[in-house]
């Protein structure tokens, strides 16, 4: 790939972002008293890194890393996997705690 048709991350990013439902960080919280799991990446169940925890719960995720990021990146691969309903947390982890959020350790 030349330097013509390389991508920024940026506009990479804005593209893999227009593709999901998104949610705050509040709202994702309350998906998970919904019943979604909120997870970082390692969900494809065809992958020999596979998080076993996952299994039957790869349908509602909602992926979180520390800025928001990554997860958009990788909730748009799991909609290349197939699993279309996977988004995302605004803003991360961090938005997670300026919202005040329950964290555990």
């Amino acid at each position: 790939m030349d330097k013509t048709t390389r991508r920024s991350i940026d506009v990479v990013l804005a593209d893999a972002q227009a593709r999901l439902r998104r949610l705050s960080a509040v709202d994702a919280l309350a998906a998970v008293f919904e019943g979604w799991t909120l997870v970082e990446w390692r969900v494809d169940p065809a992958s020999e890194r596979h998080s076993a925890e996952f299994t039957g719960r790869e349908d509602r995720l909602s992926l979180i890393c520390r800025d928001g990021y990554s997860s958009s990146l990788a909730a748009v691969r799991l909609h290349e996997l197939g699993f279309t309903e996977t988004t995302d947390v605004i803003g991360g982890f961090g938005a997670w705690l300026a919202a005040g959020l329950p964290v555990e350790r």
